[in-house]
This record gives C-alpha cells, structure tokens and sequence, in this order.
C-alpha cells in the first residue's frame, strides 16, 4: 500500500513539472523524429554497404591467420 501512495505523489509531481514546460508536447514528436530518422539512416548505410567489404567481415571471426 505504502508503495502505491508513492507512485502516486510521483506521477503528480511528474505532471506538475511537465505542465510547467512550455510547448512540452513537442519533445516527442522531435524524438521520435530522431529515432526515424537515425534508423533510416542505418538501413540506407546498410543496404548500400560494399558486398565485398561485408563479405571480409563475415568471415574475419573464421579467419585462422
């Protein structure tokens, strides 16, 4: 129980501190744009690798030499 009326003070100091940010509601719409845009770039990094240069990575672990 003890726990719960603590959660509870938390989520209304949260709120509190949020609310009394201006325009807090565009902190997500950035950081979702972030992680878009950091993912998209990855896969565009990705699928024009060099074939040969992965290829060399893959088997680098394998390599006896």
């Amino acid at each position: 129980m003890r726990n719960h009326t603590w959660l509870k003070s938390n989520k209304k100091m949260i709120k509190n501190a949020l609310n009394s940010i201006q325009d807090v509601s565009v902190y997500p719409i950035i950081s979702l744009l972030i992680f878009v845009a950091f993912f998209v770039g990855l896969g565009i990094v990705v699928y024009t690798a060099d074939k040969k240069y992965i290829k060399h990575m893959e088997e680098l672990p394998l390599d006896e030499d």
